[in-house]
Parts: C-alpha cells; structure tokens; sequence
C-alpha cells in the first residue's frame, strides 16, 4: 500500500515538528489525534460527523474485530474501509493489549499468545504472522506488530524477558509482511526502565519499520514517570519515521508529547468521557450532571463553534444525560471530538508559526519551563 511521511516543519526550540502521512486513502497532518473505533465505529457518531469535525484518520481495533465479525467475514464484504463506509485512513493496532488485558486463561510463549475469547470462552492463538494476516485481510493503511504491554509495576527481570519478546515478535512480523500490506510499525516497549527502552529502542529501529510507536505507557503510572520514559525514548526514534504514543491522550498529555516529536495519537478519553458526561472545554472539564447546570441556558462552551454548542443548552445536555437518552451521547461526543480536533490544529498552527512554546506555556502553565530541546536519548529533556 501507498505509505509516505515528510516533516513540513521543525520547531527551533522543542522536538516538535509539523508533518504529513500519506496512505492511498488519503493524507493525515501530524500531529494528529486519531478516535478509537474499537468495533469498526467510533461510538455514536456516523462517519460523516467525524469529517465535519475534522477528523482524518481513526483507529480499529484487531482483537475485537477478529473475534466479532471476524476478519474472514470483513475481507469477503470488501476490507474495512467499505465494511464501515470510511473513505480515509484507518490504523489498526495488534490487539495484543487486548489480549493481555481482557483475555481469560492466556498463555504466552515465543510463537505468541494463547487465550480464550473474553465474549464466549473460545480458544484463539495468536502469532506475529497471524496478526499481519488479520490486519492484512482488514485493509488497514497502518498495522502494528504482536507485543505484550506489561503492567504497572513490573519487575526489571520480568519486563526484559517481555521486552526481549517484544523484539522477537517484531523480527517475526516483518518476514510475514508482504509488499501490498498495510505500513507496519514497530512497538517500542520496555514498561518503566530506561535501560530496557533504550534497548528496545535500538533493537527496533535496526528493524526495516516504516514508523514506530510507544507502547506500555498510561497504564497506571504516575504522570510523571511516563513523561520521562517519552523523554528517554522519544530521541531514540528515527528523525525521518513517524511516532505513535499508543493510549496517551489527556489534551496536556498530547501537548507535552508533541514537544517531544510525537506525531500520533490515539485515546478513548474524548469519547469515553462523553458517554460519562464528561465535557472538555475551553475553561476546564465540565461535569454535565452537577445540580448547577440544571437552568443554564448557556452553551456548554462559549468559545467552542461545534454542532452541540452551537444549538443546545449546558440545562438540555444534563437533562439528556439524567435521562439516559441516546442524544445525549450523541450530542456529547461530537463535543468532546471537535473540542480534540481543535485542541490538535492550534498545536500544528503553534509549530507552523513557531510558538509551540509559547502555547505550551499558556496552557499548561502547572508543567516547567521548557528548557531546550535535547539531543539524544541519555539525556532528559523538559524535566
């Protein structure tokens, strides 16, 4: 499949950097935020109103897929992209977090994983090679590799073997890759030591990846710690690839990534957060249920220019939310995605400009002063 990345712009002061990602189904500006379409659907919204948002690239997940409608079925009904009417880019992940967070009874050895289906007990086995098949067969324009995510803490002798795993897996997967395959990244992984993502690192960047992503990250660690184990391993990363930092997606999460060269994210915040009445805006998150919004006629944001703000009251939305009415989801998550979407363009605006500094500074005014930029991946950065 067509894949291309170029960097437009290089900040002069941090690592971030404006680009562009290239599939045959169109092109995604980076830095970018990709909504989670877990089943093949971004949650309550038509694909239609994620282009009118803005949105030009979404994620599907390979482990639900495979189990529910099955891969087999999609590729008979004409890949993913024509199964869930969505004309631009899709990145799937390995379902290997999946595996390892929801699976019952699995079982891991060199030739991958073993586990019972978390929706009717089944047996499954997954290799390296099967999950490039699965994602082949799905379309995708971006696939990642088999790894495990370790959780938090781990031992050091644990995580090494996992790491070293990880590696493994990633060899396995690129001799499975075929010409026309979707782009294949590799997953940077090593939980919260800096020797073994530094390793992992190098090991992969040996590797003939087209990008590269960072993996074990969010998973239950102060936010401190993980925004030094992107520092450590952010440098380590190919100039000329793109980065993915996989389930990291708080707006100032994203900010910080960003000035650490990140290009691609994905989370389900945004819409999870909707669905719980949890709203993004431009003085803070708002809780749509408090007793407080029970007569404001005002929008939820006054700033904000989407569909929501533009035609409902911050009292419809909590009504909507106390009733358990589908709109309110709806409505919601067309919210919480533009406010994302926006959050994302004045990010790349900022570099363009560059004043990404500046507008890091103004928003996350709680973070340090920005210091320089960094060059290699021993030293730390923004700490």
């Amino acid at each position: 499949m067509a894949f291309h990345f170029e960097i437009i712009k290089r900040d002069s002061v941090t690592r971030a950097r404006l680009g562009k990602i290239v599939t045959g189904h169109g092109a995604i500006t980076t830095p970018a935020f990709l909504p989670v379409g877990t089943q093949g659907t971004v949650k309550s919204l038509t694909p239609e109103e994620l282009v009118e948002v803005g949105v030009e690239g979404i994620l599907g997940n390979t482990y639900h897929l495979y189990l529910k409608p099955g891969h087999e079925t999609i590729l008979r009904l004409g890949g993913l992209h024509r199964f869930i009417h969505w004309e631009k880019p899709i990145l799937t992940d390995s379902g290997g977090y999946q595996v390892f967070s929801l699976a019952k009874l699995r079982k891991i050895s060199d030739e991958g994983v073993a586990f019972q289906s978390h929706i009717d007990g089944s047996p499954h086995f997954l290799t390296p090679a099967k999950v490039v098949e699965i994602q082949r067969a799905l379309g995708s324009d971006i696939a990642m590799v088999l790894d495990e995510c370790v959780p938090y803490p781990s031992p050091h002798d644990y995580v090494k073997t996992s790491t070293r795993l990880t590696t493994l897996w990633a060899e396995r997967s690129l001799r499975a890759r075929k010409e026309d395959d979707p782009a294949l990244f590799g997953i940077v992984q090593g939980g919260m030591y800096r020797d073994l993502r530094e390793e992992s690192a190098g090991d992969l960047t040996r590797m003939d990846f087209q990008g590269y992503a960072i993996g074990g990250l969010s998973v239950g660690e102060p936010k401190s710690l993980m925004q030094d184990v992107l520092e450590w391993t952010a440098p380590c990363l190919p100039e000329n690839a793109p980065r993915y930092l996989m389930g990291v997606g708080t707006p100032e999460d994203i900010l910080h990534a960003t000035l650490q060269g990140i290009d691609l994210f994905d989370c389900v915040l945004p819409t999870r957060n909707a669905r719980n009445g949890m709203l993004f805006t431009s003085e803070g998150k708002i809780s749509i249920k408090q007793a407080r919004y029970a007569e404001d006629p005002g929008p939820l944001d006054e700033t904000c220019r989407c569909y929501t703000c533009l035609h409902y009251s911050r009292a419809y939305l909590r009504h909507l939310y106390l009733a358990n009415e589908i709109l309110s989801s709806r409505l919601n998550t067309i919210h919480n995605i533009y406010y994302y979407m926006e959050w994302m363009r004045g990010i790349r605006e900022a570099i363009r400009e560059g004043k990404i500094a500046e507008f890091y500074q103004a928003r996350v005014s709680r973070m340090e002063p920005l210091q320089g930029k960094g060059l290699s991946c021993n030293e730390t950065a923004f700490t």
